[in-house]
């Protein structure tokens, strides 16, 4: 008992299970606590085929079949104990799941307390544990089968998006023209705005050196300007203290003459390169200006494709509601041409009443002689008809009694088989009773042997 690896229950703990969870009907009413203490060996074998049966499927009749490979005579005879040597060998191949290794065919002949309380304990352990498994499995196939859904709702959605993926990127035949022309505008525009932003960097480039270059000589005028600055200070000076003669005068005069006459020559020059990369600059920009208008009308481009396609679907619709309206014009034309029709007819029929009025009254008496003729040969037929269903009514009766008196002849056929069948039943049922007491005394005797 301490070797065990699971608890060993009560004996009203393991009643209640085994009624409740194994056997149905008239044996869970019928299993009470006295039936395991001590423990009654039909009460034992009965419990084992039930478990046998709720776990493998394998019903009580088939543990008294013999296999045909076996050349057995009178099997009859071996039923019983067919039965018993199945559900211990069933029992040793499924009690070590339970980790019990020691059952022997004493504990279904000769059962004691405690190993059969050990036994249904462990049957009961793995049985609890076989439910919690398949609490568990359940829920995973539960989990499973809605990822499944899943799958194949996300599998739907995506298969329906590329459909309307596919449907919106093919082009219709009849705007493909429009596109392929849309397209080949599209690349030149495309190659000519690539050609100008190259020529507008390499101009950018030019206008940087230049800059360069102006702002160079700008430094260099202004050097210039702060040394004549610094010359005429000096000049000023010396006039203050020397009084030179009239030649170096002059000299002087002339030297600065020319210094400012180059002075002039050079500002004109950086004036006239200053009006050129102005020219330059204004350029460039008229150049960017116009390459933002190129981009503009990519842009317009674009919001035109998309207004066409628009325009394509509202025309779709449009026609669509078109060809409706023509249709329900149709059908009003119909209802109208009808109903002028049906005016004309009434008008007709109004006008040419007022004529057969005034016959009616010739046509009358006619008619009238007419319908008595009618009737009287419609009597005729119908009294025809009678005779033949009353004719057909006497077969049908007579096929009917026919019938019955097979059925009564079958019924009293299907009687002598049924008390012939009961017979041989009781007779069988007889011969298996004493089998059973011949085989209980041998099975006593055995046991006095053992």
């Amino acid at each position: 008992m301490a070797e065990n690896t699971f608890p060993v229950y009560a004996v009203d703990d393991i009643v209640s299970f085994y009624r409740t969870e194994v056997l149905t009907g008239q044996e869970a009413k019928q299993l009470t606590k006295s039936d395991l203490t001590p423990p009654k060996p039909e009460t034992v074998q009965t419990l084992y085929t039930r478990v046998l049966q709720m776990l493998f499927r394998f019903r009580p009749e088939c543990h008294s079949m013999v296999p045909f490979e076996v050349n057995i005579q009178n099997p009859q005879y071996n039923e019983a104990s067919t039965a018993i040597f199945s559900v211990n060998m069933r029992m040793r191949q499924f009690l070590p799941m339970c980790f019990m290794y020691d059952f022997t065919l004493k504990d279904l002949l000769f059962p004691k307390k405690q190993k059969t309380l050990s036994i249904l304990s462990a049957i009961m352990n793995f049985l609890h544990f076989r439910k919690q498994r398949m609490e568990i499995i359940l829920e995973k196939q539960a989990k499973f089968r809605a990822d499944v859904d899943r799958l194949q709702a996300y599998s739907k959605g995506t298969l329906e998006a590329e459909k309307k993926i596919e449907i919106l990127t093919t082009i219709p035949p009849e705007q493909q023209a429009e596109a392929d022309e849309l397209a080949a505008a599209l690349s030149e525009l495309k190659s000519t705005t690539m050609h100008e932003y190259q020529e507008v960097n390499a101009k950018n480039d030019i206008i940087a050196e230049r800059k360069t270059k102006m702002a160079e000589k700008t430094q260099k005028l202004a050097q210039v300007k702060v040394e004549v600055s610094n010359l005429k200070e000096e000049i000023t000076k010396l006039k203050s203290q020397i009084v030179d003669s009239p030649e170096e005068l002059k000299s002087q005069m002339e030297k600065m003459r020319e210094n400012v006459r180059n002075i002039k020559n050079s500002i004109e020059e950086t004036d006239e390169r200053v009006v050129e990369l102005q020219n330059m600059a204004q350029s460039v920009t008229h150049t960017e200006a116009e390459i933002q208008q190129i981009y503009n009308l990519l842009q317009d481009l674009e919001s035109s494709m998309n207004n066409t396609k628009q325009q394509m679907e509202e025309h779709q619709e449009l026609l669509a509601q078109y060809e409706k309206k023509q249709k329900e014009l149709k059908n009003l034309c119909m209802e109208e041409g009808q109903m002028k029709r049906a005016l004309g007819m009434k008008l007709d029929k109004e006008s040419k009443q007022k004529i057969l009025r005034q016959k009616k009254k010739e046509r009358k008496e006619q008619q009238d002689q007419d319908v008595l003729g009618q009737c009287n040969q419609i009597v005729q037929k119908r009294d025809d008809e009678i005779r033949d269903i009353t004719r057909q009514t006497q077969e049908v009766k007579a096929n009917i009694q026919s019938l019955r008196d097979a059925c009564s002849k079958e019924t009293e056929k299907a009687q002598a088989l049924y008390d012939t069948l009961s017979t041989s039943m009781d007779d069988l049922h007889r011969r298996i009773e004493m089998y059973v007491v011949d085989l209980k005394q041998d099975v006593t005797k055995m046991s006095a042997n053992f």
